[in-house]
């Protein structure tokens, strides 16, 4: 396994960051249990996940499994640098989303029991909240820093200026602040390349790119359909949009670089300066060991380019409707 810091701090995460997103409602808690053995077994120390995982409001059910498996003992929990989320709502009741104090506070201690933990290594804030002013949210965390029931604290979903404002009012506070960003990222969706990479650059923040596959799209999607295997109706959607991308994307994988498009896909993003480790978010144990396998590929000079060709960030060539 390799490993680097998150972001400026001095904290050692996993290359691959394991997200459990699919733990409840996609794959069973038996299997979910299996699946964060053989990530730990393989030197994938970086977990995340968040309180409203397991999509059934208030219950935190993904946050339970994750729990109950660290309750197993042997290590597991002093292993794991344990990332988790806050703003998503979870009750009817007012103040019980978003990131006001009252909130964060609520929200904290109840991660920590389904968590059956003492602390969160990385708490993250899983979208901004426009409605509470930064003032308000660093005093909260810095009170959760301060009790030790949080280490380092994350963004997830902002913008460039969230990202700025945040840091700048942390400053001004004598706070640590944000220490990293989590965005949707992956070759067909490079809109983070205009401010948000930049800005965490600038800042020291680690980035922790979510669905890198976008979906199962750039998992080798055409070939699976042709296996006869299904895809979701949102992966279906998003493939009809850029099916001649997909398809010169899966030609180039196979038969010039003769690797999987999934290997492809998260190995581009371990490439890319800003990246700290890719969420892979596997349902079953077959989609982990696939994963694992990114590591080794090196992409060079060449192949990088062609897939800058296929798949043209922000500051490449403009789309044609915006073309002079």
């Amino acid at each position: 396994m390799q490993y680097t810091h998150l972001g400026r701090t001095g904290l050692s995460v996993s290359r691959l960051c394991l997200g459990t997103m699919n733990f409840g409602p996609e794959t069973s808690e038996e299997d979910s249990h299996a699946i964060m053995d053989r990530a730990l077994d393989e030197g994938v120390n970086f977990f995340d996940t968040a309180n409203v995982y397991g999509w059934r409001t208030g219950e935190g059910w993904t946050e339970q499994i994750v729990g109950r498996w660290f309750a197993k003992g042997g290590g597991r929990r002093d292993k794991v640098v344990l990332a988790t989320k806050v703003y998503g709502s979870m009750g009817d009741w007012p103040n019980f989303g978003k990131l006001s104090a009252l909130n964060i506070r609520r929200a904290c201690e109840a991660s920590l029991r389904r968590l059956q933990t003492d602390h969160l290594d990385l708490y993250q804030m899983h979208h901004v909240d426009r409605d509470t002013p930064w003032e308000e949210l660093w005093q909260a965390m810095d009170v959760l820093v301060q009790q030790g029931k949080v280490l380092y604290v994350g963004s997830s979903n902002f913008a460039g200026w969230h990202i700025a404002r945040a840091c700048e009012t942390a400053r001004a506070r004598h706070s640590l602040g944000l220490v990293s960003e989590q965005s949707l990222y992956n070759l067909a969706v490079r809109t983070v390349e205009l401010e948000v990479l930049p800005t965490c650059e600038a800042y020291g923040l680690g980035v922790i790119p979510w669905s890198p596959l976008y979906g199962g799209v750039l998992g080798g999607v055409l070939r699976k359909a042709e296996q006869g295997r299904r895809a979701s109706t949102a992966t279906l959607e998003r493939l009809e949009r850029i099916r001649p991308k997909v398809e010169a994307y899966e030609a180039f994988c196979e038969e010039t670089l003769g690797e999987q498009p999934a290997d492809v896909g998260l190995a581009w993003l371990l490439h890319q300066p800003a990246v700290t480790a890719p969420i892979v978010g596997p349902r079953t144990m077959e989609q982990l060991d696939a994963a694992l396998g990114a590591l080794d590929l090196k992409l060079d000079d060449k192949s990088l380019a062609r897939l800058d060709e296929i798949w043209p960030g922000p500051g490449g060539p403009a789309p044609e409707a915006y073309a002079w």
